[in-house]
């Protein structure tokens, strides 16, 4: 197999041609709608990978829906949360709902897609718990078995924890 294997862990099938220049994906990354690479990690970080929006989704996951509860928690400034509200809206990851005609006034929900995300954050939180964390750090606990979630990425094909085992990258068939 013609592959080049990155830090013994990730291989990329070399047999296909891709734009290698170094700038590949951050020239992507800074397009309105990256949905032209084919890396799913690429996407997924052009849509929520900003550090604000991943702080909405944490939010919205613990109950918050309201502008203000949004502004109020996270210390942002209002033009900045109505952006990225916005870019969450779009994206599918949240939706609007009404809940106050007079005056008008939305609140921000989980989509589907939203609450798929929680396990992203789960992780995020612990690879913080691990190189960014001491001992004063928020705990998560599963209310129904009462113990603490430790987040871990298991392959559902093979069980095995992801960055354990080799990996591929095959690129998608150019037509």
């Amino acid at each position: 197999m013609d592959c080049v294997s990155l830090q013994c862990y990730y291989q990329i099938d070399t047999n296909i041609t891709v734009n290698s220049s170094p700038s590949h994906y951050q020239n992507d990354m800074n397009k309105k709608n990256s949905y032209d690479t084919p890396c799913p990690i690429a996407r997924s970080i052009a849509v929520a990978g900003d550090a604000w929006c991943l702080l909405i989704l944490r939010d919205a996951h613990a109950g918050l829906t309201r502008f203000d509860q949004f502004r109020k928690n996270l210390g942002i400034a209002p033009t900045m949360l109505t952006r990225r509200l916005a870019t969450l809206t779009e994206e599918g990851l949240l939706e609007k709902r009404l809940y106050s005609e007079h005056p008008p006034r939305e609140e921000y929900l989980l989509t589907t897609a939203g609450r798929d995300f929680l396990p992203i954050l789960f992780m995020i939180g612990e690879w913080g718990r691990q190189y960014r964390g001491d001992n004063n750090l928020i705990r998560f606990f599963d209310m129904e078995a009462g113990t603490e979630i430790r987040a871990v990425a298991v392959d559902e094909v093979t069980g095995a924890k992801i960055g354990t085992r080799p990996l591929r990258m095959v690129m998608p068939d150019e037509d």
